[in-house]
């Protein structure tokens, strides 16, 4: 029997990339799981693909940004499936730029869906762990956290502030409650694809077809980190190409 095997586990962002590629290896290990996107259409394909083979899986509407839109969330998956196990929140957008270019709403962006999803995932989450006695959060963050480079300072700011609460709430949970980080480095998803700048697009997208990982391998990490005994607390996974600098 997986460790995985009947784990309740909410993923956001899984309509895609690294969030669809996590919600498909989980439920081939036997979680049930619900598949939160705000393009609830993406997200119900993947969890059709899920049900195809044999898997349990459900798509749900949520928009992170949205406190009582991912409270709903988590209502909704304890009720249809009597708990909740994991919280992975992975949904997140990058549109990176130079500080010069002062595209202010971007930041605004990566700053309410990166952190402030984050954090909306803990508020509806943490009260359902601790009625359990039981459950972990499983927040993505970046190997941006852990160094800047130009264009990439407000995406960095927010992705170390998720490293710093993940580790404020592991410090507060608790001995039955865990939380684990897992920071990929350059993936093959549509992340470049929201960046405005015509010439940082392109920069970017030369390095992804040059070295990204595939989703696949950050899946992965955060199986890694849901499997484990429940006294083992796995607190950070940093995952990144090998021809990443």
């Amino acid at each position: 029997m997986s460790p995985i095997e009947d784990k309740v586990v909410i993923v956001t962002g899984a309509g895609g990339g690294i969030g669809s590629a996590t919600a498909r290896l989980l439920a081939g290990r036997g979680a049930k799981v619900v598949l939160a996107d705000r393009r609830l259409e993406a997200a119900g394909q993947v969890a059709e693909r899920i049900e195809r083979a044999g898997g349990t899986a459900v798509a749900m509407p949520a928009d992170v940004t949205s406190r009582s839109e991912v409270i709903s969330l988590v209502a909704a998956a304890a009720d249809r499936f009597g708990r909740l196990d994991v919280m992975v929140s992975n949904a997140g957008v990058g549109p990176v730029s130079y500080l010069d270019e002062l595209k202010v709403d971007e930041w605004d962006l990566m700053v309410e869906v990166n952190l402030r999803g984050v954090l909306n995932g803990i508020a509806a989450a943490l009260p359902v762990f601790r009625a359990q006695d039981s459950g972990q959060f499983v927040n993505v963050a970046s190997t941006a956290a852990y160094t800047t480079t130009p264009t990439m300072a407000v995406y960095s700011a927010v992705k170390t502030a998720v490293r710093a609460v993940s580790e404020g709430l592991r410090k507060e949970a608790g001995p039955k409650l865990r939380v684990s980080v897992v920071s990929p480095g350059f993936v093959a998803t549509e992340f470049v694809q929201t960046v405005s700048d015509p010439e940082v697009r392109e920069r970017l997208l030369k390095q992804r077809d040059a070295m990204a990982l595939s989703p696949d391998a950050i899946a992965r990490a955060i199986a890694f980190a849901i499997e484990q005994p429940p006294e083992v607390d796995v607190n950070e996974i940093v995952i990144r190409p090998t021809a990443q600098a």
